[in-house]
């Protein structure tokens, strides 16, 4: 896949210059909004492939620009740009939907990596899937091959990286995974995401979804001292 758009939001504008003339540069299709309510409307007029979000904007966070896509079923891929040791904005991110974050300052090597392995795996990987076919659980049904997930019939609205990690414990059954096995698979090897809570939270938000009683999961289950693993 090429000519991917990119929506940049980022208030500073010597900065979003920058990364506009990389990713330019490396291909992309690139758009820049400087506020968060700029960045809701191009989101929606543009339908972009991903979005690089940073926190600090000058009307609305973005914080609310992601909790407003994700309320509204938007799986757009999204890349949170988040300051230096502020651990709590990255954990508040990924509950909001956010599906990597990168911390500031970085380098355009490392931004422009971690945009094109997470453009990869969801319009890559997923599309181009090795496995095909439905496998279904109780009331669930994910279907592989259209990446669409079902409970009760009714379809569910995962993110691209809460679909990635379902989809690989469940063509895994029984089988536990540590959380770094887990963040190697699913976010990849280019990925510094690191946090043992990043995929905490999306087991969560996944078993929040798919689980009857998510705080005592049926299939989503803990393995004490390792992991996680799909319980069929």
């Amino acid at each position: 896949m090429s000519g991917e758009r990119i929506l940049i939001v980022e208030d500073e504008r010597a900065v979003a210059r920058g990364l506009e003339y990389a990713l330019r540069h490396e291909g992309y299709e690139v758009s820049w909004a400087s506020t968060g309510q700029q960045a809701l409307q191009m989101a929606h007029s543009q339908d972009p492939h991903l979005i690089v979000l940073d926190i600090r904007l000058p009307d609305i966070s973005g914080f609310d620009v992601c909790r407003q896509l994700r309320g509204e079923g938007s799986r757009v891929p999204i890349l949170m740009l988040t300051a230096r040791d502020e651990e709590v904005d990255r954990v508040l991110g990924l509950e909001l939907g956010a599906d990597d974050y990168v911390v500031k300052p970085y380098s355009l090597r490392e931004l422009i990596s971690r945009i094109r392995a997470l453009l990869r795996r969801t319009y890559g990987d997923l599309v181009v899937s090795q496995q095909e076919g439905r496998i279904a659980f109780g009331p669930i049904e994910v279907d592989l091959e259209r990446w669409l997930v079902y409970r009760d019939g009714e379809p569910v609205d995962l993110t691209p990286t809460e679909f990635r990690l379902l989809r690989y414990l469940v063509t895994h059954p029984g089988r536990p995974f540590s959380r770094e096995a887990l963040i190697e698979a699913v976010w990849g090897y280019d990925t510094v995401v690191g946090s043992e809570r990043t995929v905490d939270v999306h087991i969560r938000h996944l078993r929040e979804k798919l689980e009857p009683d998510p705080a005592r999961p049926r299939w989503l289950v803990t393995v004490r001292g390792a992991g996680y693993k799909f319980e069929p």
